[in-house]
Formats: C-alpha cells, sequence, structure tokens
C-alpha cells in the first residue's frame, strides 16, 4: 500500500485523523521492503424486506501478517484487542451481541447464512490453546475478564455453569496444523440476560481504524441502531493461511445487521414521541364487506414510503474511510455502499438520487453499488411507489421454534419445532442447547416425532445424541444431538424436565420476573443437494430464548417477619426497663421544692459576687 502522490497536498489541511493516516501510509512506503501493510475493506448492503423493513449490513475486514500480529507490530487490527488474544492464548475468536428477534416468516433467510448472528444477549466462542483442560479454562475465565472491561459487558460472569464444550456444532472456521488443533480447546459462553445497549457499540466503533469518523460506519449511531426491530453486532478473529506462498494473516471481521422499521424511523423524525396519524394520511380499506364511511380500516404496506439514508439514520456518509480506498494505480476501487433491488423495481431505480457525486458501478441486475471518496458526503434517497412492489425473499433452509409446556412449578417440558420446506431434499442438522443447572432435563422422556406425507420413522431422525449431565452450582447440561428433517416435513423434539429449588441468596432481585434460557443452536453443516447438484453452505440458525418461572419464596415474609419482631422486642424491653429503672413512692413523700426560695438565693448571690 502506498500513498496517494496526487492528494498529499491535501492532507495538511485536514483532520488529525488524516494526517495521522497520511503518516502511516509514508512509513509503510519508506520500509515496504521489510514491513507488509494491513489492508482494510468495508462495505454496506442495503436490502429491502417486505413489510416496510431495510435490512442495513455494515461489514468491515482487515488483514495482516500474523508474523507482524505475534511481534505486536500493530498497524490496522486494534491494539487492545490483540494484547488481550496474545495473552489468553486464543487462536480464535467469535464475540456476538444480539437485540431483538428475526422473523423469518416475513424477511426470509438472514443475511450470511447466519453466521454473524447470535443467540439473544451476548454469546462468545473460542479456541484456546492449552495443555490440558484446567489450562484451557483457565484461560478461557481470563479471556472473559478482558473482554468484559474491553466491551463494557458482563462477560465475566460466563463462570463454570455457563460454560459448554460442543462436540458437534463448531468446527473452526480458520486454517491450522493438525499439531496445532492438537493443542485447541473450544469453549462456549452465553449470557442471555445482558443488555445490549449503546455502552457497548462504542468500543466496537474504537476498534475500527477510522473510529467512526469517516466511511460508512458515521451511520452508526446509538439511538437508530437500538431502535432497529432486530439488530446484532459480531467480532470474528481467525487465522488464514494461503497454500500457495505458505504465508498466514490474521484476519478480523465485525460485522452490524440490523433491520430498520422504515415507518417508524420516518415518524420519529418528526417528533421523537410516536404519535397516531391523522385520519386524512391514513388510507382505508374498502375491500372488506364491513367498511363503512364511519370506520377506517388502516391499509398496511399500501405504499413504498420515500425514505433516504439521512432520514433512517439522522445522517449521511461523511465520505470514504482513507484506509478503505485503493490507490488509482491498484485497478478498479471496490464498491462501498450496495443497494439490492428486485427485479420489478429496477424500472423505479430511476427515480433514485445522489446527493453526492459517487461512481454506480452495477454488479448485478438487480444491484446497485457506489464508491465513496474522501471527504465527500453521501447519500441516496428514493421516491413514493404506490402499488407497492413486494421486494425478493430468499426461502430459508429451515424454520425453527422453540417454547416451553406443561404447568405447575415443579415440572415443565420443552418442545422444538422444525421444518422443513423444500420438497425434494432432506437436511441434516446439529441441535444444540445449553441449559442452566436448576434445569434439569430428562433424557430418557427426549423424543422426536415427525409429521410428514412420507413414510419415516422416528428411528431415523435422530442420528447421534450427547448428553453431558449438570452438577448443582458447577455446570450446567450441555445436550447436543445430530438430525435428520425429512423434505417437507415437521419434526418436533419434546423432552420434560425438573425444576430445582434454589436458596434464597440465589434469587435475582427481579425473582418474580423469571430466569433466561440461552437460545438453542441449530447447525446446518455445508452438503450437496440431490435435486440440482447445488451446496448448500453452512447455515446457523438461533431460536429465541425462553423465560423459566422457578418456585419462588415470598421474599416480602422476611420483611413482616423482622417488622412484627422488632415491635415485639421494643414493647418487651421498653416495659422490663422501665420496671427496673424507675422508682414508685407516695404522693405525699415527695419532698415540696419551693421555687421563690431558689430563685431569691441565685439572685442575693449574683449580687453579692458584683459587689466584691
Amino acid at each position: 500500500m502506498t500513498p496517494f502522490p496526487s492528494r498529499s497536498h491535501q492532507w495538511l489541511s485536514s483532520s488529525p485523523l488524516d494526517i495521522f493516516t497520511f503518516l502511516l501510509l509514508l512509513l509503510l512506503t519508506v520500509f515496504g521492503n521489510t514491513v507488509v501493510a494491513d489492508t482494510y475493506k468495508e462495505k454496506l448492503d442495503l436490502q429491502p424486506l417486505p413489510g416496510q423493513f431495510l435490512l442495513a449490513s455494515f461489514n468491515f475486514q482487515s488483514h495482516g501478517p500474523i508474523e507482524a500480529f505475534n511481534k505486536q507490530m500493530f498497524q490496522l487490527f486494534p491494539r487492545s484487542l490483540g494484547q488481550i488474544l496474545q495473552y489468553t492464548h486464543t487462536r480464535e475468536l467469535h464475540l456476538r451481541f444480539a437485540l431483538g428477534r428475526w422473523d423469518s416468516e416475513l424477511w426470509g433467510a438472514q443475511p450470511g447464512n447466519g453466521q454473524n448472528a447470535g443467540g439473544t444477549g451476548v454469546e462468545t466462542w473460542a479456541w484456546v490453546e492449552a495443555d490440558n483442560e484446567a489450562e484451557a479454562e483457565a484461560r478461557w475465565t481470563a479471556l472473559n475478564n478482558a473482554l468484559s472491561g474491553l466491551f463494557c459487558a458482563s462477560l465475566n460472569f460466563i463462570d463454570s455453569t455457563r460454560t459448554i464444550r460442543p462436540v458437534m456444532s463448531f468446527k473452526p472456521t480458520g486454517d491450522y496444523s493438525k499439531k496445532d488443533k492438537s493443542r485447541l480447546f473450544l469453549l462456549h459462553g452465553s449470557l442471555p440476560k445482558e443488555p445490549v445497549c449503546t455502552e457497548n457499540l462504542t468500543p466496537f466503533l474504537k476498534l475500527l481504524p477510522c473510529k467512526g469518523k469517516s466511511g460508512i460506519s458515521t451511520l452508526l449511531d446509538g439511538h437508530k441502531l437500538f431502535d432497529a426491530s432486530f439488530q446484532s453486532m459480531s467480532i470474528d478473529v481467525r487465522p488464514i493461511c494461503s497454500p500457495h506462498t505458505e504465508t498466514c494473516d490474521i484476519e478480523i471481521q465485525q460485522t452490524i445487521d440490523m433491520v430498520l422499521d422504515i415507518s417508524r424511523s420516518l415518524q420519529r423524525k418528526d417528533s421523537p414521541v410516536p404519535r397516531p396519524r391523522d385520519q386524512h394520511e391514513l388510507i382505508c380499506d374498502t375491500s372488506k364487506p364491513y367498511a363503512s364511511n364511519e370506520y377506517c380500516y388502516p391499509m398496511d404496506n399500501s405504499v413504498d414510503l420515500p425514505w433516504s439514508l439521512s432520514d433512517l439514520f439522522g445522517r449521511t456518509i461523511s465520505g470514504g474511510c482513507p484506509l478503505a480506498i485503493n490507490p488509482p494505480e491498484k485497478g478498479d476501487e471496490a464498491p462501498h455502499v450496495c443497494i439490492h433491488a428486485p427485479e420489478k423495481k429496477l424500472k423505479t431505480m430511476q427515480t433514485l438520487e445522489l446527493a453526492a457525486p459517487a461512481t454506480s458501478q452495477g454488479v448485478q441486475p438487480d444491484l446497485n453499488c457506489y464508491v465513496l471518496k474522501e471527504n465527500v458526503p453521501f447519500d441516496i434517497s428514493f421516491s413514493k411507489q404506490q402499488p407497492p412492489i413486494s421486494p425478493l425473499r430468499q426461502e430459508p433452509l429451515l424454520y425453527a421454534e422453540r417454547s416451553f409446556t406443561g404447568h405447575g412449578q415443579e415440572h415443565g417440558g420443552v418442545k422444538t419445532v422444525l421444518r422443513n420446506p423444500d420438497p425434494v431434499d432432506s437436511i441434516g442438522v446439529v441441535y444444540l442447547e445449553s441449559l442452566p443447572w436448576f434445569m434439569k432435563p430428562y433424557l430418557h422422556t427426549f423424543k422426536a416425532r415427525v409429521l410428514s406425507a412420507s413414510d419415516v420413522r422416528e428411528e431415523d431422525v435422530i442420528l447421534d445424541l450427547y448428553y453431558r449431565p449438570a452438577l448443582d452450582r458447577k455446570r450446567g447440561t450441555q445436550l447436543e444431538a445430530k438430525l435428520i428433517v425429512p423434505p417437507n416435513s415437521v419434526v418436533i423434539l419434546t423432552y420434560d424436565f425438573e425444576k430445582a429449588v434454589l436458596r434464597y441468596t440465589e434469587y435475582p432481585p427481579d425473582a418474580n420476573r423469571g430466569f433466561d434460557v440461552a437460545s438453542a443452536i441449530i447447525t446446518i453443516p455445508a452438503q450437496r443437494r440431490n435435486s440440482n447438484g447445488g451446496k448448500i453452505p453452512a447455515t446457523s440458525i438461533r431460536t429465541t430464548s425462553l423465560l423459566l418461572s422457578l418456585p419462588t419464596p415470598d421474599f416480602s415474609m422476611p420483611y413482616n417477619v423482622i417488622i412484627f419482631t422488632s415491635t415485639i422486642m421494643a414493647l418487651a424491653f421498653g416495659s422490663i426497663f422501665n420496671l427496673l429503672v424507675r422508682r414508685f413512692v407516695a404522693v405525699d413523700e415527695v419532698q415540696r421544692v419551693d421555687l421563690k426560695g431558689k430563685v431569691r438565693g441565685l439572685l442575693g448571690r449574683l449580687r453579692k459576687g458584683k459587689t466584691e
């Protein structure tokens, strides 16, 4: 990577970040024979979704030589995270912050095949290098404690009761030799109750080379991100080796996926507090048989609302990040912003207005890409479309739902529904659940029921099963199963469990709310289809988290007992103390006190003292 000669005269009048970037590139040019520079890419994908929703996917990726990383010669890789990985001997790290629920019935398949999404709250797993399990657990604890301080999260609460060792679900995505794989230990932990907020976004942005000051990261604002219907932040660090050059790089990939409600975002633009629409703004559905002039039944999604990036995010993109802009001698510039549109909507793409100059690259018939220029604001806007045109929707490979069954405070059950919409091919999945120690399942009740038109035996659905029982207050339950979901069928997994009674000190302050149970993880390994011969990429699906109600004592009773006991103690102590100290005498035995005589004597002594 070399500096830009044609722009070097502009750097002195730029921001301190631009001056620092210029000096960095100059040093890399001078010492180019000994130091290999890192590469940085960023991209924003905008995908309209059914129901007046917009999917915005931010991707930030950087590569660097692993030799420089091991020598702590950090360039674009964040030093704060790199030193943590080196100290804890972590070879591969995956961290997820998620909030909300992805509606697969309405929005279709998740972006990136769900590989960048996690369960509700915080989820992390890593491959740690160690000689034995005890050393791996110690380094895993140190890793969580360090990440907790770096991202302002409660990762330090991931202890042995919230840690599992998956056997079939996760595979390393980095490149390792056979010798290195033998010393790697996989550990996984989650905090489903962890609230994700702005204090987690700020450290995320500080890991980027441009720190959210330029490039597509300038759109990331906490008020807009956490107002989305669904949002997920992910960080992935892994080694990548080239078989041709026999060199290895360290890669860090940061991703943010958010689903914006266009209607709600536009309403918050006019007023921070959402208000109902006026009657003249409503479009009534007159096709209903019960429609009349007196009542209005509003039509949902009757028009495609006009929107722009500045309307949805509250700001424009303040130019491209200097480190993500390729020099002219490197060839074609990589696009930074891409907008997906269905084929029927291509005619309306003429209404797309560019608020700033940008280079358009039509990579696909339904895809328009743009290259950001340095220090040039960028904004795009779409006009109103009526009638609306449904955007393209990618069918998910599998639909999954999970819920509690049963009633009472002693026993319960879990029901998971897996539906394969493909009419021809079956799907092999790996089902993983991490349960708290106070939720004790009965393994003999674990069953699979198939609802399908074809004759499929229930014994053929469960291929393999791994069960690691819980130990009270030491570790949770790990349940992992390899399944086959037949085509065009539904597989229902059920099992019963028993609820444990906790000590009163183990209940949280909001004990009556319940206890959060982590999401189930469904992994679909990469496989080939039998019908068209195409390859199915590896896919990951997270179900929603569950809220478990345990037998909870009435914590108001100790308060009542304390008040009642204190009242009795006060009455008893006061009565006994009064009887022991007070002396009872008759009225005539009390000596009368002559107050007038005392006053005369006091005045006489005062006069005598003055005369002397």
